[in-house]
């Protein structure tokens, strides 16, 4: 059998055609046209490249036999059509080029996000690591919960000297563990003599840090994010219906909710209370005036008592609401820095 097309010259795939190559120009701009040419001229470098792997088969074709002759030739003909193929797909790409292009829209385009990608783009991200407590706030806050510790177990064991709140032979003043004594667990000391230079010893640092904190608080301006006003007390009842569960969302907060400024503000009116109540006992002659305002020596212990457990009430809710809401919280009063669900700041 003999080729119809030649060994060695395959034909030519078809040019585009001049209404093919001017489909997508619209007269009356020079930049459509310049879009309508380069797509044709890519239409055209694709038929070129069909050409030559056509030669590439022509040329195969010269083998001896002849079974191979007609797949050649069929080879031919499809490296022609994808010629022909490639030559609209260019034109076409022309054609809607220059519909961008009167429309204003060539250089703004951009292909639509995949689902995945709208989806990321849509979710929100963590919160930002902020820096949200001072050095100075980290090292009293720590060193006080230690010192506090210390002061109420050796004061438990200065309360096991007489365990009485009133004058030796009474009356008494209401007291839920009257002449019970505290177990020994509980007691820092041994003995009142040493349980005495254990509460005074630890007393002056409790003092010092306490108000190293205060001052901080007041000349940084942080005590505005911690003190309760008049204007909390609707957030703090709504707060407290949360923890109660009688409310389902969480309040909208600050770096702290209402609860929290009441407590941070009561616990420091009850550490004053302390040291003041304190030095009321420890004076009483020299400071006959402050032990006075007390009502007395005896009611100036009966109320330093009771705020030992107001503080141990504090510490334990304190704690847990640190634990079960906001354990993030726990970590910036270590690190200084925050990540967790509420804001840093009010």
């Amino acid at each position: 059998m003999t080729n119809t097309n030649g060994p060695d010259k395959p034909p030519a795939a078809p040019p585009p055609t001049e209404q093919s190559a001017s489909a997508g120009v619209a007269p009356g701009t020079g930049r459509d046209a310049g879009a309508a040419g380069a797509g044709a001229a890519a239409g055209e470098r694709s038929a070129n490249a069909a050409g030559a792997a056509a030669d590439a088969n022509a040329i195969g074709a010269k083998e001896p036999a002849t079974a191979g002759t007609k797949p050649a030739t069929a080879g031919t003909e499809t490296a022609a059509g994808t010629a022909a193929s490639s030559a609209a797909a260019g034109t076409a790409a022309a054609a809607e080029s220059a519909v961008a292009a009167r429309t204003g829209r060539a250089e703004t385009a951009a292909p639509a996000p995949s689902a995945p990608e709208a989806v990321a783009a849509a979710a929100p991200g963590k919160r930002p690591l902020v820096h949200r407590h001072h050095w100075l706030v980290r090292v009293t806050h720590w060193a006080n919960a230690v010192l506090l510790a210390g002061m109420i177990a050796s004061g438990l064991q200065i309360y096991n000297a007489f365990g009485h709140f009133g004058r030796r032979g009474g009356p008494f003043y209401p007291n839920p563990f009257d002449g019970k004594p505290f177990p020994h667990w509980s007691t820092l000391g041994g003995w009142l003599g040493a349980g005495l230079n254990w509460h005074f010893a630890l007393a002056w640092p409790f003092i010092l840090t306490g108000a190293a904190y205060l001052l901080y608080m007041a000349f940084s301006g942080e005590w505005r994010s911690l003190l309760f006003r008049p204007s909390d007390v609707p957030r703090a009842v709504q707060m407290q219906l949360y923890y109660l569960r009688l409310r389902k969302q969480h309040p909208p907060q600050g770096k702290h909710n209402a609860l929290q400024k009441g407590a941070y503000t009561a616990i420091v009116l009850l550490a004053i209370l302390s040291v003041l109540s304190g030095f009321a006992i420890y004076k009483p002659a020299q400071l006959s005036w402050l032990t006075a305002l007390f009502g007395g020596y005896e009611l100036a212990r009966y109320w330093h008592f009771w705020a030992v457990f107001l503080f141990l009430a504090f510490t334990v809710v304190h704690v847990a609401l640190v634990l079960l809401v906001d354990p993030a919280s726990l970590r910036a009063m270590i690190t200084g820095w925050y990540r967790g669900r509420f804001p840093s700041h009010d």
